[in-house]
């Protein structure tokens, strides 16, 4: 099992640059000579702000009480009910925008660039659901996320994945999180918001690629619960890592655990871990070479993983505008005659120039070499700290959440036969 692991993770540590690949996006070319004239500019009415207030409070409202939930009441039915109301509130009506995995990318981007002012508003989202589970655990997974409550109110027939596939495609998340930094630190495109699954579901209408992909995420989760949730959310990279620090965390029963194991088998992410069995630990003693190995890997992968990424700069700048449309330039000047290519004719029609484009580009691609450096470095890094994660064991004498992976949903509550 741990040499499937291993391969796996090799593999995706290599090709991780093709994989996340980013759309360029398209524009139409403006009529400069419609004779319509603009609108007098207003800045928002206190409306807009109040609106802002209104919705930061109302996540927090939903994260204090999600923890007490959670916590203290022990109430699977009124998280539900909560996680219903978050689904229609920030899903539905506020149409997917209230959403702190997208806030990823501004903060990254502010601090990338000096020009760019990320508002009260986004720091909010981005900071609340990671504070609270730095006490609490994922309660934003529980409730407040639409993304997680559509998904986690189809599932019908949960089937387990097995550990050494679920640990793998646990990678995931963090490499989606690492080039979503990229792509958003060089000003080239927010790809989590480009790429969400539910948002043409929210919003009643998207592109067909986009419905398709949503469809088949739900269709999914009716059997692997919450698949984007475990598999591929970059934001709860970082929730799993917060949470695992939390002081206070939800847990199974109220009292002694007697080891029935029916709380493990209503859960059906996989987030509850059994308690260890002495002769595990006997034979992870006889493994600590291979620990030590793997630790002294480490650094070799971050140089590994570093270069391969920066190798592959040019590939990825690509999907930046300016480094696309200047190499279509460079490549092919006769495009500059085709008054079908868009992209290009409404180039044509600003004040910029060829040289002015590719001069541009060039730094663009400068920028992508050193930050896909550093993008690569983490993949290698938590590459070596998963396979490294592999040899060691905590022991548990009863059935606890797995603090990184519990979304505290409360399932495992009504199962637990010991009463407060």
């Amino acid at each position: 099992m741990r040499l499937k692991t291993t391969i796996l993770a090799f593999l995706l540590l290599i090709t991780s640059g093709p994989v996340l690949w980013a759309q360029q996006q398209r524009f139409p070319m403006p009529e400069f000579e419609s004779g319509y004239q603009y609108p007098d500019a207003k800045l928002p009415g206190s409306g807009s702000l109040a609106m802002e207030y209104f919705d930061v409070g109302i996540l927090v409202l939903l994260l204090a009480v999600t923890s007490w939930l959670a916590i203290k009441k022990r109430s699977r039915k009124w998280i539900l009910l909560l996680m219903t109301g978050a689904l229609l509130y920030f899903g539905f009506w506020r149409q997917g925008c209230i959403c702190p995995i997208g806030a990823v990318q501004n903060v990254a981007l502010g601090f990338s660039d000096p020009t760019y002012a990320v508002s009260w508003f986004i720091i909010a989202l981005f900071l609340l659901p990671l504070l609270f589970s730095l006490a609490f655990g994922r309660v934003f997974c529980g409730t407040a996320c639409p993304l997680g409550a559509i998904q986690d109110i189809v599932v019908v027939r949960p089937v387990r994945v097995p550990v050494w596939v679920r640990k793998s495609l646990g990678m995931f998340p963090f490499v989606y999180l690492a080039l979503a930094v990229l792509f958003a630190t060089t000003g080239t495109d927010f790809i989590i918001c480009r790429y969400d699954p539910f948002i043409g579901i929210f919003r009643m209408g998207a592109e067909f690629h986009l419905i398709v992909i949503g469809i088949g995420f739900l269709l999914v989760g009716m059997f692997v619960a919450r698949p984007y949730c475990r598999f591929f959310c970059p934001y709860g990279a970082l929730l799993k890592t917060t949470s695992i620090f939390s002081k206070n965390h939800l847990s199974i029963t109220p009292s002694q655990c007697i080891d029935c194991k029916l709380c493990k088998d209503s859960c059906p992410f996989d987030a509850i871990d059994h308690p260890t069995d002495p002769k595990v630990i006997g034979k992870m003693k006889d493994k600590t070479k291979h620990f030590l190995l793997y630790a002294a890997l480490i650094p070799l992968l971050i140089v590994v993983g570093g270069w391969a990424m920066s190798s592959a700069h040019i590939f990825l700048a690509r999907a930046n505008p300016d480094v696309y449309l200047a190499h279509l330039l460079v490549r092919d000047p006769s495009v500059m005659e085709d008054l079908d290519n868009l992209d290009v004719q409404t180039f044509l029609g600003s004040d910029r120039t060829v040289d002015e484009l590719v001069n541009d580009a060039t730094a663009i691609q400068a920028t992508f070499r050193s930050g896909a450096w550093f993008t690569g470095a983490f993949i290698g890094l938590v590459a070596g700290l998963f396979l490294v994660s592999q040899f060691v064991i905590r022991r548990r004498d009863d059935y606890q959440p797995n603090r990184g992976d519990c979304f505290s949903c409360g399932r495992c509550f009504k199962y637990c036969p010991v009463q407060k």
